[in-house]
């Protein structure tokens, strides 16, 4: 097998594409967002080498015709410009049409001779990212700009049909991953559905004969956060090497791990050492809570919030604690379900209640949390009720563990899989091959595979 080496800027300029940034802060001002319209791709919408939905930004249609240039085409590669700047996405049919947002860069390859989606995945190498980490610019964070882009040399198959293989091989396992993250989170709005179902309309099992007084079950018991709470402790971080008073090996949950693992995105962790009685002291456990405290932003909440559950602790070996800037919460079980109080805290944070008990201080926010336990009052459901939505809710969160890890599994395959297919010690010239279905977009765009 034939192979070639280019920069990106090479493979731009035989395409006659360009390797540009998105809108500058004079093209686009706050007052051109509005909850409809476009949406704009930003930094911090590109995940996991997808894009989020969750806090996409839109602009108004009036507005889309003047930005025409930065309209996102199929096979379009954006990246962000600061901070991880290893992280980047195709643009694939459901964002064609989309805004590249200010703050990204996008490469757009043009009629190249190199298929965007091989290319995509050559720019997740480990030693890709690498060389574009060691070319970046920045005192205190890295920063991308087109130059240092147009310069990452790429080496590829010089048969399209070659290189429509190594991407159809690795695609396949993104398609698998992408349909359990779907399956994983169309069990989670199953779950909140039957929470909200239950104690915010009230239409719980027997409610046709439940008394209500002041709006609630009559039976119901006000309670405020400290009744429940049994125990409560301010997290730590440790120290990156062993020693002789940093001893004990563990893994360590942030708050900016809360919304991956959350999602049941279980591929990254973090390995400190810490003081023995520091472990045992905050050590998590089955049904434990990790409560972010800390940091934050104008545009990030603090409350953000995780239930340890068994096979989060399978991942963690069981030698996991929370971050300094988080609290650990364990809830008295025999006062309130853990899984009740799980999509309590996940509703009251989702709604912004959080927001109540936060306070600015010196560029950094705070959580009020003695506060919160003092004063936040909680509705609280007869035993019986409870029971109940426990038995319906554990099935789907141990189906959503088994996704979860079925997909860790699928990640560490493809990652082993991807260097050796594009250094050519996997030869695929003689394999037979079906596009999957994420990649009929690009066979139709660069090329049918051959047989």
């Amino acid at each position: 097998m034939e192979w070639i080496e280019k920069t990106i800027g090479e493979l731009c300029d035989i395409g006659g594409g360009e390797v540009k940034t998105g809108p500058f802060g004079s093209q686009l001002h706050q007052e051109d967002y509005s909850d409809e319209g476009t949406p704009v791709v930003m930094p911090a919408d590109i995940i996991d080498g997808g894009i989020s939905q969750t806090k996409i930004a839109r602009v108004k249609e009036s507005h889309v015709d003047r930005l025409y240039k930065h309209k996102l085409s199929i096979g379009d590669i954006i990246y962000g410009r600061r901070g991880d700047i290893g992280r980047q996405t195709i643009i694939k049919r459901d964002y064609e049409g989309w805004l590249c947002g200010t703050g990204c860069l996008r490469i757009s390859l043009g009629n190249s001779i190199i298929n965007p989606e091989y290319l995509h995945l050559y720019l997740k190498i480990p030693e890709v990212i690498g060389w574009i980490q060691n070319q970046a610019i920045g005192a205190t964070m890295p920063n991308l700009n087109t130059g240092i882009l147009r310069r990452v040399p790429v080496i590829f198959p010089s048969s399209c049909d070659n290189q429509n293989k190594i991407a159809a091989i690795l695609s396949t396992y993104d398609d698998l991953i992408e349909n359990n993250k779907r399956r994983i989170a169309l069990l989670e709005k199953m779950a909140e559905e039957i929470y909200c179902e239950w104690f915010v309309r009230f239409r719980f099992p027997g409610y046709q004969t439940a008394e209500f007084e002041k709006g609630i079950p009559k039976n119901w018991e006000i309670k405020v956060m400290r009744d429940l709470v049994s125990y409560y402790v301010g997290g730590g971080w440790g120290e990156e090497n062993e020693s002789s008073t940093f001893s004990k090996g563990a893994y360590v949950i942030r708050g900016t791990d809360i919304p991956h693992l959350s999602s049941g995105n279980y591929t990254n962790r973090v390995f400190r050492y810490h003081k023995p009685s520091n472990f045992k002291a905050r050590k998590l456990e089955v049904n434990d809570f990790i409560f972010e405290v800390s940091g934050g932003s104008k545009d990030q909440l603090l409350g953000r919030n995780l239930m340890v559950s068994e096979g989060l602790l399978k991942l963690f070996e069981n030698k996991v604690i929370c971050a300094s800037f988080c609290k650990q919460i364990r809830f008295d079980a025999q006062k309130v379900s853990p899984l009740f109080m799980k999509y309590y805290l996940k509703l009251y944070y989702e709604c912004d209640l959080v927001g109540i008990y936060q306070v600015q201080s010196t560029g950094i926010s705070n959580y009020q949390f003695e506060s919160f336990l003092n004063y936040q009052t909680i509705s609280l459901p007869e035993k019986r009720i409870l029971d109940e939505f426990d038995k319906l809710i554990e099935p789907i969160i141990r189906q959503q563990e088994t996704l979860a890890f079925e997909n860790l599994n699928l990640i560490t395959t493809k990652d082993s899989l991807l260097p050796r297919l594009i250094s050519g010690k996997l030869s695929v010239e003689n394999l037979d091959i079906q596009f999957p279905p994420s990649m009929l977009d690009a066979q139709a765009l660069y090329g049918e595979a051959r047989s």
